[in-house]
């Protein structure tokens, strides 16, 4: 492809990306993008979540998810490494890959040969957002042009990506302080409370059943009431003791 084509098609590609109503469609258009110029067999976007936890996202198949969990379990492999590191990860023949000793023989039995991991971040490096994933079912030789416009399309992509994050986030605070003050509000008219005592009932709950305070708020305001069981915990939540009813 010539310089004047690509331009145009990069041109149109970031216009798209900020025209995604969500960041969903935003990596849907990414993963699209690039699997097409590349001609990857399949594709996904790794996102660095909160407390560290990945994330893949816009999975073209499947196996995708697969791939992925297994980097994330076993702490290894072209996209997970991308992603922590910064750093671009072409893996050409995965039989002989021995970088990734535990996670290559795994993508091979699952008809993997080929692999390529491009980081996600912006220009200053103050925020890694992630990784674009790439994989094809046959070996595969990279030509420098090829890696050249991958990191192209992520570039574009990360400020696509990062700026529809920051906007989700933002909305996600607004709508969880809205929660907040209306379950603030419950809380004081039922029971005569001021607006600090209210508050402090709802964060001293929030830590005594390891509840976020915006999903307690949640509750409280759709029930009406506090929920008087703890859900079950996850691997991103801390395992406490279980405490006394509240009288």
């Amino acid at each position: 492809m010539d310089d004047s084509r690509l331009a145009r098609e990069l041109a149109v590609l970031v216009e798209r990306l900020h025209e995604a109503p969500g960041s969903a469609q935003t990596a849907a258009e990414i993963v699209s993008y690039t699997c097409q110029q590349l001609g990857a067999d399949y594709a996904g976007i790794t996102l660095i979540r909160g407390r560290g936890k990945l994330q893949t996202v816009a999975p073209t198949d499947p196996v995708v998810e697969e791939l992925d969990r297994l980097q994330y379990e076993l702490g290894e492999g072209p996209c997970h490494d991308s992603a922590w590191q910064g750093e671009t990860m072409a893996a050409q023949d995965l039989t002989n890959d021995m970088r990734w000793p535990r996670w290559a023989p795994r993508a091979v039995d699952l008809g993997i040969q080929s692999a390529l991991g491009t980081e996600l971040g912006n220009k200053s490096g103050d925020r890694r957002v992630g990784a674009l994933n790439l994989f094809w079912a046959q070996p595969r030789v990279f030509s420098s042009d090829e890696i050249g416009l991958a990191h192209l399309i992520t570039r574009h992509a990360a400020l696509a990506l990062s700026s529809s994050l920051t906007v989700e986030g933002l909305n996600l605070a607004l709508d969880g302080r809205k929660r907040i003050g209306q379950a603030q509000g419950i809380l004081m008219e039922r029971h005569g409370l001021s607006e600090e005592q209210a508050f402090a009932v709802l964060k001293r709950y929030s830590q005594d059943r390891n509840i976020k305070l915006r999903d307690l708020a949640e509750h409280l305001v759709r029930d009406r009431q506090l929920p008087r069981h703890r859900p079950a915990v996850d691997d991103t939540t801390d395992h406490r003791q279980e405490p006394a009813p509240a009288s």
